[in-house]
């Protein structure tokens, strides 16, 4: 196979663009410094394609070597054939391969097996081949008894059995019915159980194969696991049956009864069983695909949530018998003090907490309160509004979410960063973090454990592991990492360091000070110079007398960047302090074009400069909507059908979108409700982080469901 026409054919680039691309790939280059740094070579393609274009580039590279593999194997038995060639040399996917490659495959005891050591491969051959006139299957077979074959009709029943095998071992065959069923067959669920909870919907239910959704997959996978449903396909066995008829029967022979009825047992006993697990497995891969993709998309907009950067930040981790863990840490996430308050059920000691709180809001000047969403969350909040309310000084509260706090806070990690802590505290301490800096936090959790997906315990772990590991990976390399704050962990993320160099980096930085330059990086023990040409570009230190070490722009360009500078007639000091407007006139008087060519680099790569200039240290997160901190508190009581609200999206999923509207349950807006257009999936117009009015459309206070609509209700 040639796999750059392949690629070129399947995401339609160019040629360069994807030689280019698979070079870099083979030459150890990260996904994050090909899309930032090489955009001259793969034509500015973004991260994202990449992963796509590398995921594939390995998925085509393992068929060739099966390819390989089962001509060699084909070959060794003596069976190679220019059509087999041919067929093996045009499958485009593993499932095509493993069709070619089933009648040569070494099998274990079959039936046909065990009729073939008998001697019957002759009689079976004889029946198959339905010669007009040729004598019955039975007179046949009077020319194949022997001693372990004493009968003509257990030599017939013996060559059916391998004309079944055949007949299952036909690629042709295969392929006609599998595209069939998914097409028009039926994935059926009943209930196996009298009680069947949240899947009583499955009872008794049924849908195309074709066009049932990814989040019924695999709900009713789960309820099959956990022994609530039977799951089955339903095809048409007449249907079935004429397409392998037409296939393998001569008509007007005496053979053809023996054939059709091979060919019933071939369907019912061997192709329609393998057939419905492909088809269950396909559904299933399929499925766990979509569902990865939004739970990374998803993480993405997560991760990517604006930071309230430069405010004391109280975190209030909820409880009731355990009391409400409180730390309070400064700008920059330094702990600066903690306590327990009991201000909810059974302490109800309220106003010692309120005395506690409003101590250390005056004592370390708290701007804003960080209260976990979990159990004991929403008493918390009224408790809070009230201090703040009775405070009046401008402090705003957010209720953010607990998802992988405790994950965090019992790990080895949190122990060895909070010695001191007991694991609630080190929650609370991440809680005010979270606020504050949601990448710096929550990328020492694993990413399954945030919390912004569907069934994501049901999907394959690796597969969601590297997924979610790959936009962790990116959100960070788009933001960059200051050098002299960043834990080992956010390090490990940076595109080139390896855990090991994380802790090497961080272990450099406690025994000789704080960096001053991005160059101090070669003498990091195993970083060596691929790894610093890979991570230089993401890393910030702004305390570095070289104004460019606190920009995206990678070592490699400052020369460039030196004499554009003098071209324009600006400084360092201009940079610092935001005088670079003659950097974008200059620019726009040569062309970008020309003025790349007389600097020595391509023309992306003088146009992200440009931009990097401008705003020195700029954090891509700082140009989206702020988030939406709050002052007071509602209750799901105090709702009203038709109320309008304002909300925050937590989670995007297939059949719609949970809003948190600031009452502790978040509601659900039905991808009906989203918009009168038509739209596929909700994260078309919706993402996590987004601020939408919504109007309440229902409320069960006894279930804990909330309905909610985007669309304006009509006056």
């Amino acid at each position: 196979m040639d796999i750059n026409s392949q690629l070129c054919r399947e995401f339609s680039l160019k040629p360069w663009q994807i030689e280019n691309t698979v070079k870099l790939i083979d030459d150890g280059n990260t996904i994050p410094f090909i899309a930032r740094y090489r955009k001259e070579a793969t034509g500015s393609l973004d991260d994202q394609l990449l992963r796509s274009i590398y995921d594939r580039l390995n998925y085509l590279r393992n068929m060739d070597e099966q390819k390989e593999k089962i001509i060699q194997s084909i070959t060794e038995q003596g069976m190679m054939t220019d059509e087999i060639q041919t067929a093996i040399d045009n499958a485009t996917t593993l499932t095509e391969l493993d069709d070619i490659y089933r009648p040569f495959r070494p099998k274990r005891k079959t039936r046909a097996s065990v009729a073939k050591a008998k001697g019957l491969q002759g009689l079976a051959d004889a029946i198959y081949a339905q010669e007009k006139g040729s004598r019955t299957p039975l007179e046949l077979a009077a020319d194949y008894l022997n001693d372990e074959v004493e009968t003509a009709e257990a030599a017939v029943n013996g060559a059916k059995d391998i004309i079944a095998e055949m007949v299952s071992d036909d690629p042709a065959g295969r392929k006609m019915l599998r595209y069939s069923i998914k097409n028009n067959g039926l994935l059926v669920v009943t209930g196996a159980e009298e009680e069947l909870g949240v899947y009583e919907m499955y009872k008794e239910y049924s849908e195309p194969i074709k066009s049932i959704p990814s989040h019924r997959i695999l709900a009713v996978n789960r309820g099959e696991k956990e022994g609530f449903l039977k799951v089955s396909v339903d095809y048409d066995k007449i249907t079935a049956l004429t397409i392998l008829n037409n296939l393998h029967v001569k008509n007007n022979s005496p053979s053809a009864i023996a054939v059709i009825e091979a060919i019933e047992d071939a369907y019912t006993r061997l192709i329609f069983p393998s057939i419905e697990r492909e088809i269950r497995n396909a559904l299933t891969d399929s499925a766990s695909t979509s569902a990865i993709e939004v739970f990374a998309k998803n993480t993405r907009q997560l991760l990517m949530q604006p930071p309230v950067k430069n405010k004391v930040t109280l975190g209030l981790d909820p409880g009731y018998r355990t009391g409400c863990k409180v730390a309070v840490v400064d700008e920059t996430g330094k702990v600066l003090d903690t306590s327990v308050i009991y201000a909810v059920p059974p302490h109800n000691k309220v106003d010692e907490a309120k005395r506690i709180i409003k101590d250390l809001v005056k004592k370390h000047n708290v701007q804003m309160f960080s209260i976990g969403n979990g159990t004991a969350s929403h008493e918390t909040e009224v408790f809070a509004a009230e201090v703040i309310k009775e405070l009046d000084c401008g402090i705003t509260y957010m209720v953010v979410s607990e998802a992988g706090a405790s994950v965090y806070s019992a790990s080895k990690l949190a122990a060895e960063e909070f010695p001191d802590y007991d694991v609630s505290l080190r929650s609370a301490v991440s809680i005010a973090r979270r606020l504050q800096d949601p990448l710096a936090e929550l990328v020492k959790i694993d990413p399954k454990a945030i919390g912004v997906g569907q069934y994501q315990h049901d999907m394959p772990q690796n597969q969601l592991s590297e997924a979610l590991d790959g936009v962790v990976e990116s959100c960070v390399n788009s933001v960059g990492v200051d050098l002299n704050t960043a834990s080992a962990q956010l390090l490990n993320r940076v595109a080139g360091i390896s855990s090991a160099v994380a802790n090497n980096i961080v272990k450099f930085r406690q025994d000789n000070g704080a960096f001053t330059s991005r160059q101090q990086l070669k003498k990091v023990p195993k970083l060596g110079p691929k790894a610093f040409e890979q991570c230089a570009g993401f890393l910030r230190v702004s305390e570095s007398k070289n104004v460019l070490d606190n920009t995206a722009v990678h070592p490699e360009s400052y020369d460039a960047v030196t004499k554009l500078l003098k071209l324009c007639g600006v400084t360092d000091d201009d940079i610092r302090t935001g005088r670079v407007d003659a950097v974008e006139s200059y620019v726009k008087a040569v062309g970008t074009s020309a003025l790349a060519v007389e600097l020595g680099i391509g023309e992306p790569t003088l146009i992200d400069i440009s931009k990097e200039i401008a705003k020195p240290g700029r954090d891509p997160r700082d140009e989206l909507p702020a988030p939406m901190l709050r002052t007071d508190v509602m209750g799901m009581e105090d709702l009203t059908v038709g109320m309008e609200l304002k909300g925050t999206v937590r989670n995007v999923i297939d059949f719609g979108a949970f809003v948190d509207i600031g009452v502790h349950q978040d509601g659900l807006v039905h991808i009906s409700q989203i918009t009168n257009k038509f739209i596929k999936h909700p994260s078309d117009v919706l993402k996590v982080g987004d601020i939408v009015t919504v109007w309440v459309i229902s409320v069960d206070v006894a279930k804990k469901r909330i309905g909610l609509t985007m669309k304006k209700p009509k006056d």
